[in-house]
C-alpha cells in the first residue's frame, strides 16, 4: 500500500506562510468607500450593484461622477497590467501590499504626480501607465470634490 506524501514541514506551519493581507485599513472614510467599490469591482466586475449603491449612500445624487471614473479606471487597470493585483474580499478588515500600493498612488496623484506614476509602474510591472494614472488623478479629485477625500492614512 503506498502512502499519500505530507505536505513539507515549512508548508504547513502559519508562521511561514506570507501575510497576504498584512496592512491596516486606512482610516479615512474616502479610502475606505475607494477601498469596498474597488474590491467589489474587481471581484464582481465593473457593473457591480454594492459598489454604485456604496457611492450612490456616501455621495448622494453626485455618485454618477465617481462611479462612471471608478469603472473607467478600473478598466484601465486591467488593461495596462502585466500581472495580477491582489484584491482582498470586502470583508477583510486588512489590506494587500498591491491594495495599499494603489490607495497610495491615489492619493498622492493630484499633489505628486511622479510618486503615483512610479507607484503604479511598480504595481502594474509596466512603464507606460501615462492612462492609468490619469485615471487615477480623476478618481482621486471626484472624491476630494464631494468632500470625500482619499488619504492613506490622514488623521480623521
Amino acid at each position: 500500500m503506498s502512502q499519500i506524501p505530507s505536505r513539507p514541514a515549512s508548508l504547513s506551519t502559519p508562521s511561514s506562510a506570507p501575510a497576504i493581507a498584512d496592512r491596516p485599513m486606512p482610516h479615512t472614510s474616502g479610502s475606505r468607500l475607494f477601498l469596498f467599490a474597488m474590491r467589489r469591482m474587481a471581484s464582481a466586475g465593473v457593473n457591480d450593484a454594492y459598489a454604485a449603491n456604496a457611492l450612490l449612500g456616501n455621495f448622494g445624487k453626485s455618485y454618477r461622477r465617481p462611479l462612471i471614473l471608478m469603472r473607467a479606471m478600473m478598466l484601465e487597470f486591467s488593461r495596462v497590467s502585466n500581472r495580477k493585483i491582489l484584491v482582498a474580499p470586502c470583508c477583510c478588515h486588512r489590506m494587500t501590499s498591491d491594495e495599499a500600493r494603489m490607495i497610495r498612488a491615489m492619493t498622492t496623484s493630484r499633489n505628486d504626480p511622479a510618486k503615483a506614476f512610479e507607484d503604479l509602474s511598480t504595481l502594474f510591472m509596466e512603464t507606460a501607465v501615462l492612462g492609468a494614472l490619469t485615471c487615477a488623478q480623476a478618481v482621486a479629485q471626484s472624491y476630494a470634490d464631494l468632500g470625500c477625500p482619499i488619504d492613506l492614512y490622514a488623521e480623521g
